[in-house]
């Protein structure tokens, strides 16, 4: 991996959310307080369905006039948009997709441009958002893949569907993306339960092997039994949700991993603050949430 790249993130789009109300409609909303969008560094958050699920993850950046971007994956921001304009109620804010796109770097940032630093991990690196061809880019987004799935950060849509994912499942508990301090918000009871109750069983683990890996969504087999899919990948080196119970028994059984027939490896991210079950106590007929 390059010590410093920079590139334009077409698989990102963004949700300006402005207006006098704009803070604390958000606040209502959203799994993170936008307080912690301090104009330099961006905050990390998500939407979530009243059953807890996401409907989309994002960046939460502070714009000098006090309204937000919200950066999200592209294929979860109409919904992202629409959702919130259902909310809005009779909120002053005005919600719109914004004209700006999204570039992504590591190393010294250009002046160009709205600057965030990303807040997931600190060797993460940072975003501009500008007007499109602004900045002059040296890398394609598959580096900055690279770089995201070398360090296991997985993400919304990329490593679990839109609407099929708690939280927990991709470690936005972890990964400063919950603020369980704040007020209410939609989807709130279902992830203090989960988090209080410590019922979280999927999580993000990394996944390598000696050959390239499939596509995103192959199945990802412990004994012949289908154990999840595999979500981004670059090269030998991917990332996945897993039941950590289930490779926990598969790792002290010695009992073979596989991914469209390829033999894997299973480790958990050095950043994760949760680690093996104590007591592995597999059942088949669970279901994986």
């Amino acid at each position: 991996m390059a010590d410093s790249f920079l590139c334009r993130l077409e698989s990102r789009s963004l949700v300006e959310v402005a207006g006098p109300e704009a803070s604390d409609f958000l606040d209502r909303m959203i799994t993170q307080n936008t307080e912690a969008a301090d104009g330099r560094t961006a905050a990390f958050g998500a939407l979530l369905t009243p059953q807890g699920k996401i409907i989309s993850d994002f960046l939460v950046v502070r714009q000098e006039n006090g309204g937000f971007l919200l950066d999200a994956p592209s294929t979860g921001a109409n919904d992202l948009r629409k959702r919130l304009t259902m909310f809005k109620l009779r909120a002053d804010v005005t919600i719109q997709a914004s004209p700006l796109v999204v570039y992504a770097g590591v190393g010294t940032p250009p002046d160009a441009g709205l600057l965030a630093i990303d807040p997931r991990h600190q060797d993460l690196g940072w975003r501009i958002y500008a007007p499109e061809g602004s900045v002059a880019t040296n890398a394609d987004e598959a580096t900055w893949q690279a770089h995201r799935v070398s360090l296991g950060i997985p993400e919304a849509g990329a490593d679990l569907p839109l609407l099929d994912a708690f939280p927990h499942d991709l470690a936005m508990d972890s990964l400063k993306g919950v603020d369980f301090d704040k007020g209410c918000y939609v989807g709130q009871e279902v992830v203090s339960r989960m988090r209080y109750r410590g019922t979280a069983r999927r999580r993000p683990v990394l996944i390598s092997a000696e050959a390239g890996l499939p596509s995103a969504g192959t199945e990802i087999l412990i004994g012949g039994r289908v154990a999840g899919h595999l979500g981004s990948a670059s090269g030998a080196n991917g990332i996945a949700v897993l039941r950590l119970d289930r490779v926990r028994d598969a790792m002290s059984s010695s009992e073979a991993i596989t991914v469209d027939g390829l033999p894997v490896s299973v480790a958990l991210p050095a950043w994760a603050d949760y680690g093996w079950p104590e007591t592995a106590k597999p059942d088949a007929s669970k279901p994986d949430d």
